[in-house]
């Protein structure tokens, strides 16, 4: 008896299940005006819930911050079974309620969107961005409901469809599993051009990795950059020893490279979205960006912290693993970018210098420590707000800050391990809770390197002192090991500190914050004072303060005057030497550094 009632429920909710469906169809009657007219049918809605709750979504899958879709979303609409129109309440900004008895309601409303990147959408005669969460409204409590839509390309229009949904018959018609993927999708539509390729896993099995341009560019230009990508995916794989096991068996660069979009790069499941306002012209600075994103595709979409799991559409998503998401990501981004022989040797010192700077010279990162600097993502990772922050004095990004950290624990690993680096790292942390799809926290992270290095009392300092701390790193004796050497880069040379300026007529305005500890700060000034006078010569722009400095050093005490809102003020400077570091080659590194610095940079 128990066994039939078991079988009648399962059987009953399979049958609920398949009752209820999700479709989308997008239209573009206004699409000179950023305009797509989209209509929502649900089914299979059960007649007990008489009030349906629909909605747009205020964050979005790469983004932790909230932003406010909802308000781009008008002339909203609801229809029951033979068109009958069901009273709809607006409850919130973003959120509609609407009454129905039959089970089955058309929501339909017009969507204006004209800012194409990562986060938003874009609509206009010449191409169709979608960000979904930007233009999609949901029903709550769907969730796992499939999903398909249908987008009605502009008659005339022969275009093609980039997405990481999945494909059918109708070449304009997708469909997805359910809500948190098809939010996970972007998709573009316009006069792309394609290029394709594949890779192997050591299984034998291999994917297809596309690639989707829009912009101006010449095939044997563009073919050459995607040689690029193509490789830097090589060097990606290399990391891991194997790709994941993408949906579908495709991988999908969605890139937009032209004036009218907007900056950003954004990480999905089996697809990124860039989009870079240039002209394109196949220069290597693109690359950096492809390979963040794609070396994405392990760390964050498949390595997935919990605090991310399942993603939240209704508001921001606080997470403490950012640092490693994200920073360890930017680090591999320019690193794999440079094995890929794409950037030069000198040029990755660069990057370097910038990462180590971002750790020992920031006031983020001398105040707080990696985790709690992404938990700030929720304000700063393309949030808008009008007031002004403190940031320059109080908050790091996770991105050149978890770099850092990522620059210094494989140093530590190549230095204090045999055979052990970075890449030993990120498999290790891959194969337990990447390829599983187990989410990971802090403590997880740590509990690998303890694993990997056979050592629970390194790991346990390290993630004390550097990720759950913030204690000082002495990057200097980890450079010297692949014979590099850390200088300061502009070494007895005066300064005031690093600030934003404004010429004036009569005055050299401070435009940002001054930074605690700099000459400017110590002496007592901020943003918008005005400075008058240095060591009783006028300023008026920037080059006079500039010229000034080249006849002083550092711990030089001069008058300066100043008007602050109206009232002038003299006190005393001092002036100081620029802490900035850069990274450059030791004269003569013994052979021993010179092999440690081949296998760090050297391609896989």
């Amino acid at each position: 008896m128990k066994k039939s009632l078991s079988l009648f429920f399962f059987l009953l909710v399979i049958a609920s299940l398949q009752a209820q469906q999700i479709s989308y169809s997008v239209s573009f009657p206004n699409i000179t005006h950023h305009e797509a007219q989209i209509s929502l049918n649900v089914t299979g809605i059960g007649t007990k819930q008489k009030t349906a709750v629909f909605r747009m979504s205020r964050s979005s899958p790469g983004r932790y911050a909230t932003h406010e879709f909802g308000k781009n979303v008008y002339d909203v609409k609801a229809f029951g079974k033979n068109n009958k129109p069901l009273t709809i309440t607006r409850t919130d900004g973003d959120v509609y309620e609407v009454q129905h008895t039959d089970g089955q309601i058309r929501l339909e409303y017009t969507l204006y969107a004209n800012h194409p990147d990562g986060t938003y959408a874009g609509i206009d005669a010449t191409s169709i961005h979608f960000n979904m969460p930007a233009a999609f409204m949901w029903i709550k409590g769907y969730d796992k409901t499939p999903i398909s839509v249908k987008f009605n390309i502009p008659e005339g229009k022969q275009w093609s469809i980039a997405t990481q949904l999945k494909p059918t018959n109708d070449s304009t018609a997708f469909t997805a599993p359910g809500l948190q993927y098809f939010m996970d999708s972007p998709t573009k539509i316009g006069s792309l051009t394609w290029k394709e390729w594949s890779l192997t896993n050591p299984s034998g099995k291999s994917y297809r990795i596309r690639f989707a341009f829009e912009g101006s560019s010449s095939d044997s230009l563009l073919t050459a950059f995607t040689n690029k990508v193509k490789r830097i995916t090589e060097q990606s794989m290399a990391v891991y020893g194997e790709l994941p096991d993408f949906d579908h068996g495709t991988y999908t660069f969605i890139a937009s490279i032209n004036p009218w979009v907007k900056g950003d790069g954004m990480e999905h499941r089996n697809s990124t979205v860039i989009s870079i306002p240039i002209n394109f012209d196949g220069n290597n600075e693109l690359l950096d960006v492809f390979a963040h994103e794609f070396f994405h595709c392990w760390n964050v979409e498949r390595i997935r912290p919990k605090t991310l799991e399942p993603f939240n559409f209704e508001k921001s998503n606080m997470s403490n693993e950012l640092w490693f998401a994200e920073g360890f990501t930017q680090y591999y981004g320019d690193l794999l970018t440079e094995r890929a022989g794409c950037m030069s040797e000198e040029d990755y010192l660069r990057v370097m210098g910038s990462l180590i700077n971002t750790k020992v010279n920031t006031q983020g990162a001398k105040r707080f420590s990696p985790v709690e600097v992404s938990r700030h993502a929720v304000f700063v990772d393309a949030g808008v707000a009008i007031d002004k922050s403190n940031y320059v004095n109080m908050y790091t990004s996770y991105y050149p800050y978890g770099a850092a950290i990522a620059l210094a624990l494989d140093l530590e690993l190549r230095s204090r391990f045999n055979n052990l680096t970075l890449d030993n790292y990120m498999t290790a942390v891959w194969k337990k809770y990447g390829k599983t799809e187990i989410p990971y926290n802090v403590d997880g992270l740590q509990d690998v390197l303890a694993q990997l290095t056979g050592n629970k009392q390194f790991a346990s300092d390290f993630f004390s002192k550097y990720i759950k701390g913030h204690e000082p790193l002495d990057y200097a004796p980890l450079l010297e090991k692949a014979g590099l050497l850390l200088k300061r880069s502009n070494e007895g040379k005066a300064w005031v500190g690093n600030v934003q300026w404004r010429d004036g007529a009569n005055s050299l305005t401070i435009a940002s914050n001054t930074v605690n500890g700099t000459p400017l700060y110590n002496a007592g000034l901020d943003v918008d004072d005005q400075i008058l006078s240095l060591n009783g010569k006028p300023l008026r722009k920037q080059s006079d303060l500039t010229e000034l400095l080249k006849s002083h050093k550092p711990g030089d005490r001069l008058d300066i005057e100043y008007d602050h809102r109206g009232s002038k003020t003299s006190t005393k400077i001092v002036l100081a030497e620029n802490p900035a570091f850069i990274v450059v080659p030791a004269e003569k590194a013994n052979a021993a550094a010179v092999e440690f610095r081949k296998k760090l940079l050297g391609s896989r």
